[in-house]
C-alpha cells in the first residue's frame, strides 16, 4: 500500500527565543504584492484559500454602504473594526444604535469583555459583565442591522449567508480580491466568513486604496485611515500604523491574519499557522522592513519581548 504524499510544511516566519535558547518556532505563509500588483515575495502557500477572520471587515463595511447606508467619519471606521472595547468604542456603538431605532438586543454578536487587556480590568472592576456592545464586532453588527432596515431586509436573519445583505457582501469580497469565495464558513461573531487567498486578500486591500475617491471601497480605506483608533484601539498596532505612516491601511484578525496596504498600491498579506497572536507582530515589522519601511513605528511593532522572572530574557523575532 502506498503512502500518501504529506503537505510540506510552511515556512518557519518567527522563532521563540528564550535565554538565548530557540524554544519554538511558528510556521506560516506570507505574500507581497509590488505597486503594480504583482507577487514580489511568496513564502508558503498563498494560493490556497484561508478564513482571513477580521480582514475581510473593510469589504464587509463596503458592502453596507454598497446597500446604500450612509456612514461616514468615525461610524465609518468602527463599521470595519475589530475594536478595543474602550469606553469610546462602546459610547459610539450606543449611539450608533439609537440613531437607526436599534436596541442592543437586536444584535447577535455574542456578548464579550473588551478586547483590550487594561481595558478589561478597568471593565471588571467597575462590576460590568460581558456584553454585546462590548464585542469587538458590535461596529460591524450594527452597521449590518442598520443596513438591512434602511433596505427592509429581515433584522432576525442578518447572519445568514442566504439574506440580501450577506449575498452583497459576498460579492464585494469577489470583486476586491479578484478570486471567487472558496468557502463560507461562521466568524466568531456569528458573521459569514468568506475565505479566499492571502493573494486575494493583499489584492483586496490594494484594491481599497486605489479605489476612486467616493467610491464605498475608498470610503471605507480612508474612514479607517482617519480614525485608527476606531478600528482597532489606543494600544494596538494597526492603529500606530495607521497613524504613524499616513495613507497606510492595516487590519488585523483572529488566529494570527493580517492585511495591510500602502498609498502606492504596495501590499502584504499573511497568516501565521498556528493562529498564535504573538508572532504577528514580529512578522508585520519584518515584512514592512522588506518593503522598504524603517520608520520608528515598525521597529516598535516589531518588539515582542519574553519575560522571566518580571525581567526581559528574550524575545519572539522574525526569520525570513
Amino acid at each position: 500500500m502506498s503512502t500518501p504524499a504529506l503537505s510540506p510544511l510552511p515556512p518557519v516566519l518567527a522563532e521563540v527565543v528564550r535565554s538565548g535558547f530557540v524554544e519554538g518556532r511558528h510556521r506560516g505563509s506570507l505574500v507581497v504584492l509590488d505597486a503594480d500588483g504583482a507577487v514580489e515575495l511568496a513564502l508558503g502557500e498563498v494560493t490556497e484559500p484561508v478564513f482571513p477572520r477580521s480582514c475581510n471587515k473593510p469589504m464587509q463595511a463596503a458592502g453596507v454602504l454598497r446597500a446604500g447606508l450612509d456612514l461616514a467619519g468615525e461610524r465609518l471606521a468602527l463599521a470595519a473594526a475589530s475594536h478595543s472595547g474602550e469606553q469610546f468604542h462602546r459610547d459610539l456603538v450606543a449611539k450608533m444604535l439609537d440613531e437607526h431605532g436599534l436596541g442592543a438586543d437586536r444584535l447577535q454578536c455574542p456578548p464579550d469583555l473588551p478586547l483590550d487587556a487594561e481595558e478589561r480590568e478597568t471593565y471588571l472592576a467597575s462590576g460590568a459583565a460581558r456584553d454585546r456592545i462590548t464585542m469587538n464586532c458590535s461596529g460591524k453588527h450594527t452597521a449590518m442591522l442598520a443596513a438591512s432596515r434602511l433596505r427592509d431586509w429581515p433584522l432576525e436573519t442578518y447572519l445568514d449567508p442566504a439574506h440580501p445583505l450577506q449575498r452583497l457582501i459576498h460579492r464585494v469580497v469577489e470583486d476586491a480580491a479578484g478570486e471567487q469565495v472558496a468557502a463560507v464558513g461562521t466568524d466568531g461573531c456569528g458573521a459569514p466568513l468568506m475565505a479566499i487567498s492571502l493573494t486575494g486578500l493583499a489584492r483586496a486591500y490594494r484594491s481599497l486604496v486605489l479605489a476612486e475617491p467616493g467610491t464605498p471601497e475608498r470610503r471605507v480605506a480612508d474612514a479607517m485611515r482617519a480614525h485608527p483608533e476606531y478600528v482597532a484601539g489606543t494600544r494596538r498596532h494597526d492603529t500606530w500604523l495607521m497613524r504613524e505612516l499616513p495613507g497606510t491601511l492595516s487590519k488585523m484578525g483572529a488566529e494570527a491574519v493580517q492585511a495591510v496596504a500602502l498609498p502606492d498600491g504596495r501590499a502584504l498579506a499573511f497568516k501565521v499557522e498556528d493562529g498564535s497572536a504573538r508572532a504577528l507582530a514580529p512578522v508585520l515589522a519584518r515584512a514592512l522592513t522588506l518593503m522598504g519601511l524603517r520608520s520608528p513605528v515598525v521597529q516598535r511593532i516589531g518588539r515582542t519581548p519574553l519575560w522571566g522572572g518580571g525581567l526581559e530574557v528574550g524575545e519572539v523575532r522574525a526569520v525570513f
